[in-house]
């Protein structure tokens, strides 16, 4: 979670590590302090085979970054609790700053991750390697999303900015790249506004013939965003453009892909009108680009705001994710729908 836990003066922590068990109980795992353990782990967790599991803090990991806030860390904690700081960022033109998503792991146990103008590669041993620093300008800039990993060892990304400079207010609409692993950057996409996408802000799924999935939160037909498709040949299908309301609209996180190659995903905004905002849905995406929504969230103890930060879980028939808001205590909710 961002936020909540203790801060062990009674008042409100910088977020938890947690465990839901199939009836719902909650046992915190961990609960940062907001100092050299790190605050805000708002990117989602990787598990391995011992149990461990593997996030980022936004910021936090010391004092000397950020005028004392900290850049951000990579940590791990125990089945029992220990929690063990693998990397303190240190800052733009050292190692980066803010990795805003999680980590990926290869077989060996290296984990690669984004900074806001990083991609990174984090040696079992703590040896940080920085594989790719954004210049904001064709490569990409600002990004915010996880990457995927193929047995190849290519990552898959996206940037919010960057790509054509001319476009989007000077500051780009954003690329789909490929990181080798040498370092070496391919821009796969670059997104031109309008109808095409703009902003891809999170991060993408990959079927078995190498097509890439992903969401903008904003552009298309109608200027809600967009569900597009990139083959592997570069070629871009927009397969959805969100139409707002009962629609949905803005959507921020991933998509999750099951065997028929049908799409899942959430946007926080459209569905229900819930008096000052909009509360989001959960939708089913076919592989010809139909939609169907299967829940529109209604404010009250189902939540609102679905998917700001990780895509959907998939197991079996089941989808799980979490809403930023509402629920019984206005905190959110961890919510499971069939798929």
């Amino acid at each position: 979670t961002g936020f909540g836990g203790s801060n062990g003066n009674g008042g409100t922590g910088w977020g938890t590590v947690y465990k839901l068990a199939p009836d719902g109980t909650e046992t915190v795992l961990y609960a940062f302090q907001g100092g050299n353990d790190g605050w805000v782990p708002i990117g989602g967790t990787l598990r391995d085979k011992s149990g461990n599991l593997y996030g980022t803090t936004a910021f936090g990991g010391g004092t000397g970054c950020d005028g004392g806030s900290g850049c951000g860390t990579v940590f791990k904690v125990a089945p029992d609790g220990t929690e063990i700081i693998l990397h303190s960022f240190q800052g733009d033109g050292i190692d980066g700053f803010y990795p805003w998503a999680g980590v990926v792991a290869d077989r060996s146990g290296i984990l690669y991750g984004t900074t806001e103008r990083t991609v990174y590669k984090l040696a079992p041993d703590g040896t940080l390697t920085t594989l790719h620093a954004f210049t904001f300008g064709s490569d990409g800039g600002e990004t915010v999303a996880p990457l995927i990993l193929d047995r190849g060892g290519d990552l898959y990304g996206t940037t919010m900015t960057g790509g054509d400079t001319r476009l989007c207010g000077g500051a780009g609409c954003g690329v789909v790249f490929k990181i080798a692993p040498d370092g070496a950057e391919t821009v796969l996409h670059t997104f031109i506004g309008g109808s095409d996408g703009i902003s891809p802000d999170d991060g993408l799924a990959r079927d078995k013939a190498g097509n890439l999935y992903g969401t903008t939160s904003s552009g298309g037909t109608l200027g809600f965003g967009v569900v597009f498709k990139l083959a592997p040949d570069g070629t871009e299908m927009i397969l959805h453009s969100f139409g707002g309301t009962l629609d949905g609209e803005d959507p921020e996180a991933g998509l999750v892909l099951d065997a028929a190659g049908n799409l899942y995903g959430t946007t926080p905004f459209g569905g229900i009108d819930c008096g000052q905002f909009q509360c989001g849905i959960v939708f089913k995406l076919a592989p010809d680009g139909t939609e169907r929504v299967l829940h529109r969230f209604k404010a009250g103890d189902d939540g609102c705001g679905p998917g700001s930060a990780d895509a959907l879980i998939l197991l079996k028939d089941q989808l799980y994710g979490t809403t930023s808001g509402c629920g019984a205590h206005g905190d959110g909710t961890v919510f499971r729908i069939r798929k």
